[in-house]
């Protein structure tokens, strides 16, 4: 979207980061209530993770330093998000209403925040609507989760649906799916291709939107929803 070089440091501390951070915040907390035992599976898991580990170090100090500073934020926002910091304090996931935003707040961060640091590009009005753009995707996409999870979820955390209702939630995520394709009119550049590619990122979002209740099936979320970003992917490479 910025025409920037494929930088493959970022790309892979990223992509080994992912790893390591969605795993971490996974299945640490059940490994220290001790609700899992350690299956073949899970020590698979555990070795893959570590091995992400070592790469994510090797590429760590491969980046420039204000990435790497901008990094440790990020990573720090992860930990805060799973682990307690405070005695007798629920670690920021169990904070009520605030875990959307720091989902959010990281997508935006590490897909956007990062590469654009790293290959050092000025930061001017279009970065800031990306970053717009990007949250507000997130946020609409989590709520498709917060939707499926609702009878699940524990009612302190006070997620958009359990606070406003399944119904108001969808009407809010199409809503803000309004903003986020219209932002793009605001860029330098506009570009007609993204228009097209936004259009049917969209229309997609929506119908899984309109469509989610708690009685989906899990690959509702855990292969369909979780697959928009890769069909974003093919869209951008199509168009």
């Amino acid at each position: 979207m910025f025409h920037i070089p494929v930088g493959e440091p970022v790309a892979n501390f990223v992509f080994f980061g992912t790893i390591v951070g969605y795993n971490f915040v996974k299945y640490d907390a059940l490994a220290r209530s001790k609700k899992i035992k350690m299956r073949k599976e899970l020590k698979g898991i555990a070795l893959f993770s570590f091995c992400s580990l070592l790469f994510v170090g090797y590429y760590f100090f491969m980046l420039e330093r204000v990435t790497q500073i901008t990094a440790i934020v990020f990573l720090s926002i992860t930990l805060l998000y799973t682990l307690p910091f405070f005695p007798n304090k629920k670690n920021a996931r169990n904070w009520a209403g605030v875990k959307i935003y720091i989902v959010a707040l990281c997508w935006v961060g590490v897909t956007l925040g990062l590469p654009i640091l790293d290959a050092g590009i000025p930061i001017t009005i279009d970065f800031y609507l990306k970053c717009m753009q990007r949250f507000v995707l997130i946020f609409v996409l989590v709520l498709v989760f917060e939707i499926i999870d609702m009878a699940h979820d524990d009612p302190h955390l006070k997620t958009v649906p359990q606070q406003i209702g399944a119904n108001r939630t969808k009407i809010l995520g199409l809503l803000l799916l309004i903003p986020f394709y219209l932002l793009e009119f605001f860029k330098s550049n506009l570009d007609k291709d993204q228009l097209i590619v936004n259009f049917i990122l969209v229309l997609m979002i929506s119908l899984f939107l309109i469509f989610a209740n708690e009685k989906r099936s899990k690959y509702y979320t855990s292969f369909c929803v979780e697959s928009i970003p890769i069909v974003w992917w093919l869209l951008l490479l199509l168009f």
